[in-house]
């Protein structure tokens, strides 16, 4: 680009233009992204800044916790609740909501994230990320765990932050996708791709491959064509990737297309699906549809779907459009 184009600018650029960003929300995601700098730098310092390994505890979910887990987690809490945007946060590694101190002033926006997905990947240096996504907390009423559950349709704002051999961060205000590159000399986030388009078939799926005895038919169904190659239904030969990390998986996606998906599985029958619907589902969703690509739990939308519970799990199957909208029919059919 001929001229470099700051987060910053881009950001008040749609201030001014017929978005008409809020103000409060431009600073909100201006603070969200020094925050994925600072998480950035701890990563890339790795076991030089002793944050390798476990923390001894576990998350919400029962999960083991990384030390760049809390870290993130920390680092996100401590940048944003004192900006006056803010009325309060929730994280996947947190019990409850975090209400921002009366000591700071309250805001009219809810922040969600995932701190760092990915987290098994953190040891062996490949790319992780932080989720975010962004409501507003309208209803009047002193803010709860239940101001948090809106569908993924509510949200005002979306993004990632990739942290790989570039700092990378993806965001969406409901105008398109872009992407940002962190310029680690300046400090800054410089515009290095706009409107962002999922091409709308693919030859790529994303999937882990272990699982596969434990599937539903239809999912079962689709990967079978994709594995027949060009003697099978399909007529084409696929790729499979599998990064282990949503958030990476997901980016990949969103550059060069395929699909995602990481479905529901007999194992524990009772959960409908791994990832959690608030801090990955549906800021990935709202990319990815902003981006031409489809998210689906299967059977319906991903973004229309009502929460009900602030850790809730859901059935992922995102990405380029026509094949979103093969794994569905088939799930539809299956019924």
């Amino acid at each position: 680009m001929s001229h470099r184009i700051s987060l910053t600018q881009y950001l008040i650029e749609q201030q001014r233009g017929p978005a008409q960003l809020p103000s409060q929300l431009r600073l909100l995601i201006e603070v969200v992204a020094r925050a994925c700098k600072t998480i950035a730098i701890s990563v890339n310092k790795g076991a030089l800044g002793d944050v390798l390994g476990t923390a001894g505890s576990e998350n919400v979910q029962g999960e083991v916790q990384k030390k760049l887990d809390i870290i993130a987690n920390e680092v996100l809490i401590e940048a944003n609740e004192w900006g006056g945007h803010l009325a309060a946060m929730a994280s996947e590694e947190m019990d409850d909501i975090h209400v921002v101190p009366n000591r700071y002033p309250q805001g009219e926006y809810l922040l969600l994230f995932d701190p760092l997905d990915g987290s098994s990947n953190i040891d062996v240096n490949v790319s992780i990320g932080t989720i975010f996504s962004v409501l507003k907390h309208s209803d009047g009423h002193a803010v709860s765990t239940s101001s948090f559950l809106q569908p993924g349709t509510a949200q005002v704002a979306a993004g990632y932050c990739v942290y790989g051999p570039q700092s990378t961060l993806v965001l969406t205000v409901g105008q398109g996708v872009v992407m940002f590159t962190l310029d680690r000399e300046q400090g800054s986030w410089v515009l290095t791709q706009d409107k962002l388009q999922i091409p709308e078939d693919t030859k790529e799926f994303a999937i882990n491959m272990s699982n596969m005895r434990h599937w539903a038919p239809p999912v079962k169904r689709y990967i079978d064509e994709c594995l027949a190659g060009k003697e099978g239904v399909r007529g084409k030969d696929f790729n499979m990737r599998w990064v282990a990390s949503m958030v990476a998986d997901v980016h990949r996606i969103l550059t060069r297309g395929g699909i995602f998906m990481y479905p529901w599985d007999q194992r524990e029958p009772n959960k409908p699906g791994k990832l959690r619907l608030m801090y990955e589902a549906n800021p990935m969703s709202f990319l990815v549809e902003q981006a031409g690509g489809a998210s689906t739990n299967g059977l319906q939308r991903i973004m229309d779907m009502q929460p009900t519970q602030l850790h809730e799990r859901v059935s992922v199957v995102l990405g380029s459009k026509n094949e979103v909208e093969r794994v569905t029919a088939y799930h539809r059919e299956a019924q």
